[in-house]
């Protein structure tokens, strides 16, 4: 059982593969003394995982022919109880290390629940993905915020610190934990029935089912796996700022769908490789790299990365409708000659 998902068969990829050169020539051209630095390389390198682990965990739920809205609430519920963790824990008398590990593996355990939350209303309740993560977003978010009380919690062990600034043979820690989670994420899809599964659910869960997989089951670990990924996330956040409030990294819901569409993941499911996504998160950085050496304000950014969503949807709407308009062309002319 193996889908050929990290090899560059598919033809979007090839695209792709020629626009990122394409963003990455156009940099160059532009900011020709600064855009191949170290310091901006190694900048661009340790800013994207905090989006990238959100955009796997996105790419994943489409796969399935779903969608987690609640991957940043997510992030921000798990990451305010991790700075709890990390603030009150030393002033408790609890060593900074153990603290450290506390926070991590609480993270993680919370992250749990919060994905059952959504599978189960998704697969069992019936609730559509788009409106259940919704609801949760809302949920995990107000959660975060009556706890906090909208304040920020800040000043975390210098330990912890690493995790998000620190570099390990010259490399961004953070680069190196997302390589590790993009590889776990590739074996899951190409080397597991679970990924396998997932596959067969987006592109027909009826056939699915009736195949003998049982889509509820699928559909939970699935939704579990992306908080995981989020909760991931939010230790990278609040690792590289010092600090976490509730509603950090708004932005980052956007950019992750946006990547995620871009990266060939078709939002009705069936369709989403890691090589698509990377190359996608890629173009995506370079280019805010460029906005942020040439002083656009944020708002201008969302505006290009709305845009841009929007064009691409667009763009692949309307190619499935052309590929659809040939394949019903062609069947139509072979069945004249055969008449």
């Amino acid at each position: 059982m193996k889908i050929p998902f990290f090899k560059f068969k598919e033809p979007k990829n090839k695209y792709l593969f020629i626009i990122m050169m394409l963003t990455i020539l156009i940099m160059l051209v532009m900011l020709p003394d600064i855009f191949l630095s170290q310091v901006n390389i190694r900048s661009m390198a340790s800013q994207f995982p905090e989006f990238g682990f959100l955009a796997l965990a996105m790419m994943l739920a489409m796969i399935t022919g779903g969608i987690d809205l609640s991957v940043v609430a997510t992030a921000n519920f798990t990451g305010v109880i991790a700075a709890l963790i990390l603030t009150k824990g030393p002033e408790a008398g609890m060593s900074p290390i153990l603290a450290i590990v506390l926070a991590i593996a609480s993270v993680i355990a919370l992250a749990i629940p919060c994905g059952l939350i959504n599978g189960i209303l998704i697969a069992f309740v019936g609730v559509p993905p788009i409106l259940a993560t919704l609801g949760t977003q809302g949920l995990f978010l107000g959660l975060a915020t009556v706890i906090t009380k909208g304040l920020s919690i800040a000043n975390f062990p210098n330990q912890f610190l690493f995790i998000g600034s620190g570099y390990l043979f010259g490399v961004p820690f953070v680069f190196i934990l997302f390589l590790i989670g993009t590889i776990v994420v590739a074996l899951i899809l190409g080397r597991t029935q679970q990924g396998f599964s997932m596959y067969m659910i987006g592109s027909n869960p009826t056939v699915a089912r009736y195949s003998g997989v049982n889509n509820s089951k699928i559909i939970i670990k699935t939704y579990v796996i992306t908080a995981i990924l989020a909760a991931v996330s939010s230790i990278i956040m609040i690792s590289r700022a010092n600090s976490m409030r509730p509603g950090y990294g708004s932005s980052y819901l956007l950019q992750a769908i946006l990547v995620v569409v871009l990266g060939g993941a078709d939002p009705d499911g069936g369709f989403g490789n890691i090589p698509g996504l990377l190359m996608a998160i890629v173009m995506l950085q370079v280019t805010q790299s460029g906005l942020n050496i040439l002083a656009f304000s944020p708002f201008v950014r969302k505006f290009i990365w709305g845009f841009a969503l929007l064009l691409v949807m667009t763009i692949n709407f309307t190619a499935q409708q052309y590929g659809d308009y040939k394949r019903v062309k062609k069947m139509r002319q072979i069945a004249t000659t055969t008449t």
